[in-house]
């Protein structure tokens, strides 16, 4: 079983590394990638504990970028890149700092709306990550007895973006994303594999064509969000223009979006093959 697409609470999923992996192992797990976003923490020990039970470990990353030419976010994964390498480190530790001051002003707007709520109780919530995401805010919110769920009304009252359907949240933050063409650069520098990940998520299919061109190597056909329609779009994709097709469950635990079984999503061992193949002929 193949899951090429999987957090830890080094980001933004309940879990630990450890417990991930742990996990992985019961299911059935043989190939798991860990990409965290924004961040290539943890891998190195990822990799030590996959070695010790018997699990392939893809060192790898999400990248919260952005498509600014079609106003849209785009998130990158990367495959088999290098732990700790310049070109991610400098590109992605603004964004995760952006990230970190961004869910302080939220938390404020949120007590000033008047919940019991601190910024130490989330950071509590958060140790042992690169920073607070919104999940973590959720989690407090949710020990409190303001909501039964992570994603629910509550979630949308306080962070959602404008739109026709709806009014903004009250403690809704914009945050300066990445460039998208920045994140498949930073990605290869590093001698990783760049994968547009789930693509029906943010509509993302019309730029595909410009991205190969600037080294997007894979399409991401298999997710939980994803349905046949999804599929079958980035399935043609990768077929037209050479891309590997990836899966996988995009495990967050407690933190999901939807609920998921880590290892779900399974793509096959051939496209860990041509990651590989694929690995070899970028220059570094």
């Amino acid at each position: 079983m193949i899951d090429l697409h999987c957090h830890t609470k080094i980001s933004d999923n309940s879990f630990t590394v450890e417990e991930v992996i742990t996990l992985a192992k019961e299911n059935g797990v043989t190939h798991l990638a860990i990409t965290d976003h924004d961040t290539t923490i943890g891998l190195e020990d990822a990799l030590q504990r996959g070695q010790q039970i018997g699990i392939e470990i893809i060192p790898g990353i999400e990248i919260s970028a952005y498509d600014y030419k079609r106003e849209r976010r785009a998130h990158i994964l990367g495959f088999y890149i290098t732990p700790g390498h310049p070109a991610i480190e400098e590109l992605c530790q603004p964004m995760i700092e952006r990230r970190h001051q961004a869910s302080m002003n939220m938390v404020e707007k949120i007590r000033l709306a008047g919940y019991e709520i601190t910024w130490e109780e989330v950071e509590e919530i958060a140790t042992g990550g690169t920073g607070v995401y919104k999940q973590h805010i959720m989690h407090v919110l949710l020990n409190k007895g303001y909501t039964d769920r992570i994603y629910g009304d509550l979630y949308k009252k306080l962070f959602a973006r404008e739109s026709e359907i709806q009014p903004k949240g009250i403690a809704f933050e914009a945050i300066e994303y990445i460039n998208v063409i920045d994140a498949i650069q930073a990605i290869r520098a590093a001698g990783g594999v760049p994968v547009l990940a789930h693509p029906g998520q943010f509509n993302n299919y019309e730029a595909v064509q410009e991205w190969v061109k600037v080294g997007l190597e894979g399409i991401e056909v298999k997710h939980p969000l994803h349905g046949l329609e999804d599929e079958q779009k980035a399935s043609q994709l990768a077929e037209k223009y050479h891309l590997i097709p990836t899966g996988g469950s995009d495990f967050h635990g407690f933190y999901g979006e939807k609920e998921t079984v880590l290892g779900s999503k399974s793509i096959g061992l051939t496209s860990v093959e041509k990651l590989k193949q694929r690995r070899q002929s970028i220059k570094v």
